[in-house]
Formats: C-alpha cells, sequence, structure tokens
C-alpha cells in the first residue's frame, strides 16, 4: 500500500492558531493549560498544543521536557506519572498539566487543534515511538478538525505508519546549530534543507516566519503544501507573515 498525505482540514486556514492557547499569566493562563485553552476556543481562535511523554506512557500537553519552567518543580515529565503530572500546578494558574485525551475531551471538536509532538530524542534522531503510539490513541476516533506535526521528521513518519490517515506535518525553520543545543550540525544542516517532507507523507509546513524567504520553502509551497508558520507577536508581524504564509500561530496579543 502506497501512503499519501492527508490533506490539512481548510478549517486551520480560516483562523488564526492560538499558541499553546490563549495563554496570558496576568489573566490565569498558563500555556498549554486547560484555561489557555477554553480561552482560545472562547475567542474562535485554533489551538496549537505541545506533547510530553509520561512515565507510564501518556501524552501530556506540556511544552518543556523538564518541569522547573513552568511548574517550579525540579526533574522531567518523563520522571513522573500522569497522575502525579496533573496534580502539579501549573504557575500563574490554578489547574494542573492536563494529558492530551483531556484536552481532546474539552475541545470536542469545536476548533482546529495543532498537535506539536516534542522530540524525546534530544538530538533529532530516530525515535522508538512511544509517545507517538500514544498521540495516535489518543486521537483515534477524534472527529474534529486536528493535525500533527514535529521538529523531528522521525517522529512524524512514525506518526505516518501509525496513523496514516492523520494529517501531518513537519515543523520547521532554519534549523541555526546555536539555536538547537545538543543536535549535531550535520543534523541542523540537513534539516534546514526539510529533506524528508515527502516521506513523511506530509500535507503542510509550518515554518518559522523569520525564514519564510527560504527558497525550500517557496518551493514545497508551489507544490502544494499548506503553508502556517510560528511564532507571531505583534500585527506587524502578522502582516509581513501574511505575505507568504495562509495562517499564523501567534501569541501575545490578539491576531
Amino acid at each position: 500500500m502506497t501512503l499519501a498525505a492527508t490533506p490539512l482540514p481548510d478549517a486551520f486556514l480560516s483562523r488564526p492558531i492560538a499558541h499553546r492557547g490563549l495563554h496570558d499569566l496576568r489573566a490565569g493562563r498558563p500555556e498549554n493549560g486547560l484555561a489557555a485553552i477554553r480561552a482560545a476556543m472562547a475567542a474562535g481562535y485554533g489551538i496549537e498544543i505541545d506533547l510530553q511523554l509520561s512515565a507510564d506512557g501518556v501524552a501530556m500537553v506540556f511544552h518543556d521536557e523538564g518541569l522547573r519552567r513552568l511548574t517550579g518543580e525540579q526533574g522531567l515529565v518523563a520522571e513522573r506519572t500522569a497522575a502525579e503530572l496533573g496534580r502539579l500546578r501549573l504557575g500563574g494558574g490554578d489547574e494542573g498539566i492536563p494529558t492530551l485525551p483531556e484536552v481532546l475531551a474539552l475541545v470536542g471538536g469545536r476548533v482546529p487543534l495543532l498537535v506539536e509532538v516534542k522530540d524525546q530524542t534530544g538530538v533529532l534522531g530516530p525515535v522508538d515511538g512511544v509517545l507517538e503510539a500514544a498521540a495516535a490513541r489518543a486521537l483515534n476516533g477524534y472527529a474534529g478538525p486536528v493535525a500533527v506535526m514535529s521538529f523531528n521528521p522521525h517522529s512524524v513518519m512514525a506518526l505516518r505508519d501509525l496513523a496514516p490517515d492523520l494529517p501531518r506535518g513537519l515543523t520547521t525553520d532554519a534549523f541555526d546549530p546555536g539555536e538547537w543545543p545538543g543536535v549535531p550540525e550535520a543534523t541542523c544542516e540537513r534539516l534546514r534543507g526539510i529533506p524528508d517532507y515527502d516521506a513523511a507523507c506530509a500535507g503542510f509546513l509550518s515554518h518559522d516566519w523569520r525564514d519564510l524567504s527560504r527558497p525550500r520553502v517557496s518551493e514545497l509551497k508551489a507544490a502544494g503544501a499548506r503553508l502556517l508558520c510560528w511564532t507571531v507577536r505583534s500585527a506587524a508581524e502578522e502582516r509581513a507573515a501574511r505575505l507568504v504564509a495562509e495562517t499564523i500561530t501567534f501569541e501575545g496579543y490578539r491576531a
């Protein structure tokens, strides 16, 4: 059987996407928390979330590998169970770290949900597929507009095999080695050319808005790739990004 790209639902292109939900610590809405997700839905935005893996194999909605920045706790997400992570308080709010199934139940298909699978290897290398399998299980049967993506093309290829009907894409940027500590320079150089788009059977890119003039991005767009971008932080940046990208992922203002 030959796999093909699953088209990105049009719903993703008709509205801006709130980066990690419509988060605002001053309003008690930490990033990737349920309050931020509720606020994004109330405003009619799409939502981007991140996934990390718990010690007991549950896909957790959380950006960082470590807990300190967002919870004040020491250690790694991967060292605690989903129940333990759920009991931690996200700084600036009064709720714990949610699981992907909890977020899916809350969103319920009402707005588009863009799910980024965070690299678990530290080097953007081959994956064991555990987080990808947890994500695929949670998303199985979800009826709303949803898509998955990752900076790690091995994750996207794992999702291609685990959940071939899910729309999937690559998260990409200039892969400056200075911004990717621990990732070999040769890997950065290779990924800069976005060589795995076809192998991953991807249907879209989410590319750094500051690097949208890259020829390879233009080439893929011309060939039919839907083009999203990240992370826009002002109306002026939005105007510039929309000259190239079809929609934006944003934070820090109301797009």
